[in-house]
């Protein structure tokens, strides 16, 4: 028998596949790179995203031998595989590519965004309808985070919107205790330093003041782990309320709170075309390296580098990497060799310089 799936269940206003104006996503053209091309799928891939089961455990069903391709046992994961061309079956079923979905969930409070939650807790892909399609977050919330999270089965369009080479803009409305003063929402802008990293806001505006609270709008460029709450905590202001309100081009708008819907197609048509400018390289921000013509005129002459020409040795800000990048004295190496051969010339402290030991 193929896995049990754990069941989702929905909890929309909307039928599954319509949007509250009551128009069901169009084939809208999906960017070409997301693809996989002509090279195939990976049949544990293919499996996880025909909705099975995770990647890890669809790997172990394959080692069973519990997958076939055109009748055939496979036991290794990185097979390519063709789903339109070849016939992948898991326990004799046939699997195919499912339909993409994209959904809109604006998260409330109490409510986690994984998918395998030991504790038992509400998760926010229960609150989507699943159609028998395995969905997932692209991102993640804290538990006592509410606001926008988009949850799809898309796995190539997850890692380009998740993943912080791609600069996606999240931005989000704070409730701050006490009232920040200049110095302390500077600091917040030029960022600072935390144990994993180096945490700042992209961007900080301060909406209102009610009471003896301050309610900012910030923007992030890359989420971390608390890495709101921790900033404002250590300026010295806890947060009262935290909300996202937008996720690169979508906006979470008038959605009520525990609600889902499906995107409009305009909104799938932005996300895509969004995601086409975004840039698709590692190498995002400046260059690690200089370019080879730079360097190729650097050598023209056929002459060495110069000390003062030699790249600057890395900063020893952090205490665990302080000894690995700390710069080498010249001659230390052949210092270090020579007295190790003088310690092997020296003789043992029972011999004399005669030979042997005397009697």
């Amino acid at each position: 028998m193929s896995p049990k799936k754990r069941s989702q269940t929905p909890s929309t206003s909307t039928a599954p596949g319509q949007s509250r104006r009551g128009k069901t996503q169009t084939n809208i053209g999906r960017p070409a790179f997301l693809s996989d091309g002509e090279k195939g799928t990976r049949l544990q891939k293919f499996l996880a995203v025909a909705g099975v089961d995770s990647r890890r455990h669809c790997e172990d069903f394959i080692r069973d031998g519990r997958v076939t391709v055109d009748g055939e046992v496979v036991t290794n994961p990185a097979v390519s595989v063709q789903p339109d061309d070849q016939d992948v079956r898991l326990d004799g079923e046939r699997l195919r590519m499912p339909r993409y979905r994209y959904y809109l969930l604006n998260k409330p409070k109490g409510v986690v965004c994984t998918n395998n939650d030991p504790a038992g807790r509400p998760r926010a892909v229960d609150l989507c309808p699943n159609m028998d399609q395995r969905l997932f977050t692209v991102g993640r919330l804290d538990e006592n985070t509410e606001g926008l999270l988009l949850v799809t089965n898309d796995g190539a369009l997850a890692e380009h919107l998740a993943h912080p080479r791609y600069e996606v803009v999240r931005r989000y409305r704070v409730q701050v205790a006490g009232i920040p003063e200049k110095e302390a929402l500077a600091e917040l802008r030029d960022g600072m330093y935390f144990s994993d990293g180096f945490f700042r806001f992209q961007n900080l505006r301060v909406l209102k003041k009610k009471g003896r609270s301050t309610f900012i709008e910030i923007e992030l460029q890359e989420g971390k782990n608390r890495e709101i709450r921790r900033l404002f905590a250590r300026v010295g202001h806890k947060v009262i309320h935290l909300q996202r309100i937008s996720f690169g081009p979508l906006r979470v708008g008038q959605l009520e709170i525990g609600k889902c819907r499906e995107l409009r197609s305009q909104e799938l048509k932005e996300l895509y075309d969004f995601i086409r400018q975004a840039p698709h390289s590692r190498s995002v921000g400046k260059p690690r390296r200089k370019p080879r013509d730079a360097a190729k005129k650097k050598f023209a002459s056929g002459g060495k580098k110069s000390t003062s020409e030699k790249s600057p040795a890395k900063e020893t800000g952090s205490r665990r990497g302080a000894g690995r990048y700390s710069p080498v004295k010249k001659g230390a190496v052949k210092k270090s060799a020579a007295k190790k051969k003088s310690v092997k010339k020296r003789p043992s402290a029972g011999k004399k310089k005669g030979g042997r030991r005397g009697k």
